[in-house]
């Protein structure tokens, strides 16, 4: 079956087709991309997804799955917008 491994910072996308056997896992994937060595990735830091949505490493993948390493949020969004809120009302 043939998957996507896709990993994004600000200022690049690196997005690695691959292809795995039918009972390929999550944590197959991410080992037979490369990308976490390449970009010296904490595999345990990460969020991992697949169509948006959070998947567990030991989770099946289906043909056509597009897997996405996810770093962890470092701020709240919510308070991100309360901010940028505060700052316009400001004005």
């Amino acid at each position: 079956m043939k998957v996507e491994v896709v990993y994004a910072t600000a200022g690049a996308q690196d997005c690695v087709a691959i292809e795995l056997p039918e009972a390929a896992t999550v944590a197959d994937a991410i080992r037979r991309s490369g990308l976490v060595d390449a970009w010296k990735l904490d595999v345990a830091a990460l969020v991992i997804a697949v169509r948006g949505r959070a998947i567990a490493t030991d989770a099946r993948l289906a043909e056509g799955d597009r897997l996405e390493l996810l770093r962890p949020v470092t701020v709240d969004p919510k308070d991100v917008r309360r901010r940028r809120a505060a700052l316009r009302s400001r004005r």
